[in-house]
């Protein structure tokens, strides 16, 4: 018996709003709204490419050389992204998730991150996803199960589709007054710019031609709420918007360049709200420290505009 190597498959329906989540790391495998993708989606029975809507826990983005040190002691992660010799987006990605609760609009998946090599904290994730006529909500809640405190971060993995064309064609609103710049060879964090004046400016929504991001930014406008929010919108008009709660103080934006395949480069946007900011497990900032039984929760929505 044979089954999709994505996993398990779950379809969620509300209104205008269809989601295809896949059990293989909890990854929002399609969205779209009447017919019309919101994200790159991929199909059940590929091995999900680039991280496409996958959960990262318990970290986003990268930890340098996969080393660091915790409460006194070193430790080294598998390099999962061994062009850059660095354990990128977390343990989760590859977790086979189990159904918690599921309804016509809804899902919780739920797995156990075991102690482990570089990572000897044993975390329950829980992943929540809710369909309703504002679009798709995410929460992600991490529970530490052993007894010792954790080092943890979380986020999202979703590339963001305004409409036809690709992220040339597309105007950007990214409401963040500072960028982390990175070393242009292994992406290494070198410190914090503001992005007035230079080509990470979108606090003002314009087109993105080609110019290329795959970095960090903070410093984030908010509503009344503490909500942030990113746009995109299509020359037709069409768009698709993404928010979170204060929660993620971070947002990682990637234009998704793909030298090595131009037939599936620039056709979505990365974004992606972080906890934490990359190699927090080196740097501590906003790094969260979950102490035995207590538990932490991120969440963010994606609607059409």
């Amino acid at each position: 018996m044979t089954r999709a190597l994505s996993g398990r498959q779950i379809t969620l329906r509300h209104g205008d709003y269809s989601a295809s989540i896949a059990s293989i790391g909890a990854s929002l495998r399609a969205l779209q709204y009447a017919g019309r993708d919101l994200v790159v989606p991929f199909d059940a029975d590929d091995v999900r490419p680039a991280y496409r809507g996958a959960t990262l826990v318990p970290w986003p983005n990268r930890v340098v050389d996969g080393r660091y040190a915790w409460r006194g002691a070193e430790h080294q992660l598998a390099l999962t992204e061994p062009a850059r010799g660095h354990a990128l987006h977390g343990l989760g990605a590859w977790l086979d998730y189990g159904i918690v609760e599921q309804t016509d609009d809804a899902v919780t998946l739920g797995a156990a991150i075991p102690a482990q090599d570089g990572y000897p904290f044993a975390l329950d994730v829980a992943v929540a996803f809710r369909l309703d006529a504002d679009g798709l909500h995410t929460a992600v809640t991490a529970t530490n199960r052993g007894d010792q405190a954790a080092p943890f971060g979380t986020g999202p993995h979703p590339y963001l589709v305004a409409g036809e064309g690709r992220v040339d064609d597309w105007a950007a609103t990214i409401p963040a007054e500072n960028v982390l710049t990175v070393t242009e060879d292994r992406l290494i964090p070198t410190g914090l710019e503001p992005v007035e004046g230079t080509r990470f400016d979108f606090r003002f929504a314009h087109a993105i031609g080609d110019t290329f991001i795959d970095h960090a930014y903070t410093q984030l406008a908010r509503d009344a709420e503490g909500i942030a929010a990113v746009q995109l919108r299509s020359p037709s008009g069409t768009g698709v918007e993404m928010t979170w709660d204060d929660a993620c103080p971070w947002v990682q934006v990637h234009t998704a360049d793909r030298d090595d395949a131009p037939e599936i480069s620039r056709i979505g946007l990365a974004v992606e709200p972080m906890t934490c900011p990359p190699d927090a497990f080196n740097s501590g900032t906003d790094l969260i420290t979950l102490d035995p039984d207590a538990s932490a929760t991120a969440s963010w929505s994606i609607r059409a505009l």
